[in-house]
């Protein structure tokens, strides 16, 4: 099916970060009395915005996390992203055939403005994301799963939802891009289909993505 949006998660999808960050988070709450290790980090925030991070802390602990906890981990990871980070592999491929093609595609990420300012920056991919197909969590109200992210992107972008098809690699961002009615591939570089409930199909190649969404 061709589809009249395209509208792409970033960590996981156009950028490699979910290992450094979810290395980053675990180790830092770890650090501040809340064991984690890498696994559960992927298992419980993967895809989620930052106040998912504070509001499981709080349900499992009844403590709060630091008021500069925010600063501090973002802090760390954008001086990992500035070392090691790197786009996905064939990822400029697909947005080079989506803009010959003539498909409108943009970035909805639960990552706030910044950060994904900085991950294109360093991967190359601020030449294809103009600043006006940059949609952040910081946006709306309530980040994955809630569908408010990708309904304020369509509507931005002009598309109505059922004509949009969402790329993702995290369960959170499926139940999203569901809830918002619109189809959604879910990438498994990192997790396996088993892993990602509830999408229209599954690819592990970038280079496998056009054929789905063209």
């Amino acid at each position: 099916m061709r589809y009249d949006l395209v509208i792409f998660d970033n960590d996981g999808v156009l950028v490699d970060s979910e290992p450094l960050s979810n290395a980053i988070l675990a180790g830092y709450l770890t650090e501040l009395g809340h064991p984690t290790t890498y696994e559960d980090s992927l298992r419980d925030y993967m895809g989620g915005a930052m106040h998912r991070v504070h509001d499981t802390i709080l349900e499992r602990t009844g403590q709060r996390l630091p008021d500069d906890f925010d600063a501090t981990f973002h802090a760390r990871v954008f001086a990992a992203f500035e070392r090691d980070l790197t786009a996905v592999g064939g990822v400029t491929d697909v947005l080079g055939k989506l803009t010959a093609d003539g498909v409108p595609y943009c970035v909805a990420s639960s990552g706030s403005h910044e950060r994904i300012r900085v991950g294109h920056r360093k991967t190359g991919l601020d030449l294809w994301f103009t600043p006006d197909v940059v949609f952040s969590s910081q946006d709306v109200g309530r980040g994955k799963p809630a569908p408010d992210l990708f309904l304020h992107a369509a509507q931005r972008m002009g598309v109505a939802p059922d004509r949009c098809v969402v790329i993702e690699d995290s369960a959170l961002g499926i139940q999203a891009a569901r809830a918002a009615g619109m189809d959604v591939y879910a990438f498994t570089a990192m997790s396996g289909p088993g892993e990602l409930p509830g999408a229209n199909g599954y690819f592990d190649d970038m280079a496998q993505l056009p054929a789905l969404v063209l």
